[in-house]
């Protein structure tokens, strides 16, 4: 079930309207059926995925706490087997088959591959990870193991964030599930806004952005030049309003029915640096693999080239968490090189920046900070040619290309066809970039939490606000062929 669909809007008006009228005892039962129905209306047999994952570690959990920490390990370790073997065979098995066919296939001998016809389960990378980390945290001994079953079942399948995140805490969610929550009509507008402003970004833009980087990069061998760069560009906007949108949507209804889940993303690409803007892009995976993956690494506690190391080994992870394929364990370590590169130079940017005193003289500070906003920005969209690239080749062949015919770029008919000839007519191309101004408009002028800042404008502003997000919404929509949100195949 799509949240950009008329099913998924009459599913949660129904479960809203049940959840006020049932008393407290039995909302967390509505919730579970509800959120599993969710998942099943994509395909229903793959709901035991989730069943067992929650199973194992509801048991695994209790018994780390019951037993302790030193003798707790050993379940510790079976609990991450049986979690991430399951997100290997699912996900990966065919990606590590592959590779080791053309590995042996290279050193001369023949080798075929065994076949499997593996399904992808949808959001299996993120229910997983929210169940290992609270197994993790009883472990340390964060948390309490919780012994409601059918609430810790509602935790890891809850459906606004079940399939693409965030990927929430313990700490956060769970003890929500236990609070009354009584019907706010304020918090009700609220939500309804969050809401909007998520359908916005998924069916203004990034839905009508996708038509135009479907059209170059699946069909990369006819194109080159301006061709790749502003398909790259506008894939960057496609893939921020497509996964932020989802965010939104869930944290909208999430809201509606007086749960808070967390901000996952903060203007990344108003980041002057490749390490600020991974403190603002996808937070709740940052922020896991922060935890779970650098930390226990080491982190910055052994000198800096063991950081250094650490920080490059989380993000290769981090790029094979979002696909199994080489182009995205490229990207993820193009990321990390970025973040130690900038974590080499941090002191003596520093120093250049007292140099030109950008603190004193807020012209040349204005201009400093927009510099690297647009080097930051420019660099993020250079690594997305990996990240979109259907294969290697692919990948290969736009970076070859794009700076093709650079002379006519500026030409008035190659312009012409360029915008032309990526599938979007005239038109289209004028609402997508009018979205795009208003979208970026509105978080650099209003800043930080957009829909906390307008809580505190007048009705007026509210409503030109939102209106105009609305219109788009209605009159400019992406109704035809609604696309899927892209998280949901990671």
């Amino acid at each position: 079930m799509l949240f950009n669909s008329f099913h998924f809007l009459v599913f949660f008006l129904l479960i809203t309207v049940a959840y006020y009228i049932l008393p407290h005892k039995f909302r967390w039962i509505l919730l579970l059926a509800g959120s599993y129905y969710f998942y099943m209306c994509w395909r229903a047999e793959l709901i035991v995925l989730i069943v067992f994952v929650t199973f194992i570690n509801y048991l695994f959990s209790l018994r780390i706490q019951k037993v302790g920490k030193e003798r707790g390990r050993n379940y510790l370790i079976a609990c991450m087997v049986i979690n991430f073997g399951l997100l290997f065979v699912f996900k990966y098995l065919n990606f590590f088959t592959d590779s080791i066919t053309a590995v042996v296939n290279s050193l001369g001998i023949a080798y075929t591959r065994p076949e499997f016809d593996i399904i992808l389960p949808m959001g299996i990378s993120f229910y997983t990870f929210q169940a290992a980390a609270y197994t993790i945290d009883v472990y340390r001994g964060r948390i309490k193991a919780v012994r409601h079953y059918g609430k810790f079942s509602l935790f890891i399948s809850f459906f606004p964030q079940l399939v693409a995140g965030p990927i929430e805490r313990s700490e956060n969610l769970l003890p929500q599930f236990y609070k009354r929550m009584r019907f706010s009509l304020p918090r009700t507008v609220y939500g309804l806004k969050i809401m909007l402003w998520g359908f916005f970004k998924k069916i203004v833009i990034a839905d009508r952005a996708a038509v135009a980087v479907n059209t170059v990069y699946n069909s990369c061998e006819y194109y080159s030049g301006l061709y790749f760069v502003l398909a790259t560009v506008i894939f960057a906007m496609q893939i921020y309003c497509d996964f932020s949108g989802y965010s939104d949507i869930a944290k909208g209804c999430a809201k509606i029915l007086g749960f808070d889940l967390m901000e996952n993303f903060e203007r990344p690409f108003l980041a002057g640096n490749i390490k600020d803007h991974w403190r603002r892009w996808h937070v709740s995976l940052s922020s896991w693999f922060m935890d779970y993956v650098y930390i226990p690494l080491g982190g910055n506690r052994q000198g800096a080239l063991k950081k250094y190391r650490n920080l490059l080994i989380t993000f290769m992870v981090s790029g094979l968490w979002h696909g199994a394929a080489w182009t995205y364990v490229i990207w993820g370590t193009i990321h990390g090189i970025g973040v130690v590169f900038y974590n080499i130079m941090a002191d003596k940017m520093y120093h250049l920046r007292r140099l030109l005193r950008t603190d004193k003289i807020k012209i040349i500070g204005g201009i400093y900070n927009f510099i690297a906003v647009i080097v930051t920005f420019a660099f993020v969209c250079f690594t997305f040619i990996f990240f979109r690239s259907n294969t290697m080749s692919d990948c290969i062949f736009i970076l070859k290309h794009i700076l093709w015919d650079f002379r006519i770029w500026a030409t008035p008919q190659y312009l012409f066809n360029v915008f032309t000839g990526m599938g979007l007519g005239l038109f289209e191309w004028a609402v997508l970039l009018g979205a795009i101004i208003y979208l970026m408009g509105s978080e650099i002028f209003v800043g930080g939490n957009i829909h906390d800042r307008f809580r505190k404008k007048s009705a007026l502003s509210n409503a030109v606000f939102y209106g105009i997000a609305a219109t788009f919404v209605l009159l400019a929509g992406v109704y035809y062929n609604a696309g899927e949100f892209i998280y949901f195949q990671f």
